[in-house]
């Protein structure tokens, strides 16, 4: 699936997912550039290269989340961030993507 759009992986899937996931995804698609140019503003002594797999994607979801056109609140996707990556990463994960991605908020304004 890799390199595909989700235009041609959603019509595909087996069971079709909730409209919110489908939002979420297409713009996590369409904003990823944004994204990542704003974790790497915000990190420090690190670069994008050299982030976890699952820490990149967890912050790449939430950025694309926040930058909806009614985004839940800032801290409810911090949140729910951070538990991605207690859940799916390492044991430093949480603490990093939740610095960077504070920082990413703040640019972000």
């Amino acid at each position: 699936m890799k390199g595909r759009s989700t235009s041609e992986i959603l019509p595909r899937l087996t069971l079709t997912p909730d409209p919110y996931t489908v939002r979420l995804v297409e713009s996590a698609e369409l904003n990823e550039a944004r994204a990542l140019a704003l974790i790497g503003n915000n990190l420090v002594d690190w670069t994008i290269e050299r982030l976890a797999l699952v820490d990149r994607l967890v912050m790449v979801l939430a950025i694309a989340e926040l930058l909806l056109a009614d985004p839940p609140p800032t801290a409810v996707v911090l949140n729910e961030a951070v538990e991605l990556a207690r859940t799916f990463s390492t044991a430093d994960s949480p603490s990093f993507v939740n610095g960077v991605l504070a920082a990413c908020v703040d640019e972000l304004g």
